[in-house]
């Protein structure tokens, strides 16, 4: 296969406007890939902030994403999920590997070899596309710390939210609810072996919540949701936005602790051990799991980009992971 010196990509211009961008390479250096990608994926929660400009200027360095162009508010190239194939690089053993990378929307790029994340064999490449959303899930259970036998409430059924209920109902003894205002995903919900509840039904005296609505509603329902001296740990991240909490009532008198968890920085316990990349062939290797295949609710082609990430910005509705198709898969 030949370097190819020219790609597409997915720039913000100002938030709401969004194009496609030709771009030419930089040469192929030595020890870089270069990827053809097949899929991407739009991380909801945050890519729609981005696109409605409500991201900090006080977090405009701390959000950058690791293959970032431009700054925020815009004109900016912004993502992290792409899967695609290694179709250039100095060995000839790492052709035609799929790969993950923490990529913006591009159909082509070249990074180090380092960047890029061999997928399992058994692992395809349409599923890969949740493997940051399911990194986030095991930075937030490391997190919460849960303990064999406790009963959590996951307030939340986006992608983040199923993937830490998921994985939180596979410890022993855990009794799991999900917990979300959209009847709709009881559906989901039951495709992972999940227990499902609206916010009045849900089980009382939680040992342990986790919040990942991404709405202050949500967050007032995880504190709710809490028993005695029990954590909250909250995965949405809001943005600009201010958000109340009914922080007197029963907070004080339930000792209960609020807890933040983020991605980019991994919990002390596991710093001496553990670095990012481990963490995310942790993750990939999580994927191979079929029935996570119900977290894609959607595909589109790389051309309707722009107008896709448009109407998830303003009115996302069931949608949960939306997959982005690149046309090297009609070939």
């Amino acid at each position: 296969m030949v370097a190819i010196d020219s790609a597409l990509a997915f720039w913000l211009v100002r938030p709401g406007q969004a194009e496609l961008r030709a771009e030419t390479l930089a040469p192929l250096a030595l020890g870089q890939v270069e990827v053809g990608t097949l899929f991407s994926g739009i991380s909801r929660g945050t890519e729609s902030l981005v696109f409605r400009g409500e991201i900090p200027e006080s977090e405009y360095e701390r959000m950058r994403a690791p293959f970032q162009a431009g700054q925020f508010p815009g004109p900016v190239k912004y993502g992290y999920i792409s899967v695609g194939r290694i179709e250039a690089a100095d060995e000839a053993e790492l052709l035609g590997q799929q790969v993950f990378c923490l990529y913006p929307h591009q159909d082509r790029y070249r990074v180090p070899a380092a960047a890029v994340h061999p997928l399992p064999e058994d692992l395809p490449a349409e599923r890969a596309i949740l493997a940051a959303q399911m990194e986030t899930a095991i930075n937030g259970l490391w997190d919460a710390q849960p303990r064999l036998g406790d009963r959590i409430a996951v307030v939340g059924g986006g992608v983040l939210g199923c993937l830490c209920a998921w994985l939180a109902s596979r410890i022993p003894g855990c009794e799991v609810e999900l917990v979300d205002i959209n009847p709709h995903r009881a559906e989901t919900a039951a495709a992972l072996g999940l227990r499902f509840r609206g916010p009045a039904a849900a089980r009382p005296d939680a040992d342990l919540v986790i919040h990942a609505s991404g709405t202050a509603d949500g967050l007032t329902t995880a504190l709710a949701l809490a028993g005695v001296e029990a954590n909250v740990l909250a995965l949405s991240w809001f943005g600009s936005r201010a958000v109340p909490l009914p922080l007197g009532q029963a907070f004080h008198q339930r000792r209960l602790t609020l807890r933040s968890s983020q991605v980019g920085r991994l919990p002390l316990e596991q710093r001496a051990r553990w670095d990012h990349r481990r963490r995310l062939q942790l993750a990939l290797s999580l994927l191979t799991d079929p029935v996570l295949d119900v977290l894609i609710s959607g595909e589109d082609g790389f051309a309707n980009l722009p107008a896709v990430m448009a109407e998830l910005a303003s009115t996302p509705g069931d949608t949960l992971m939306h997959r982005i198709r690149y046309p090297r898969n009609d070939r």
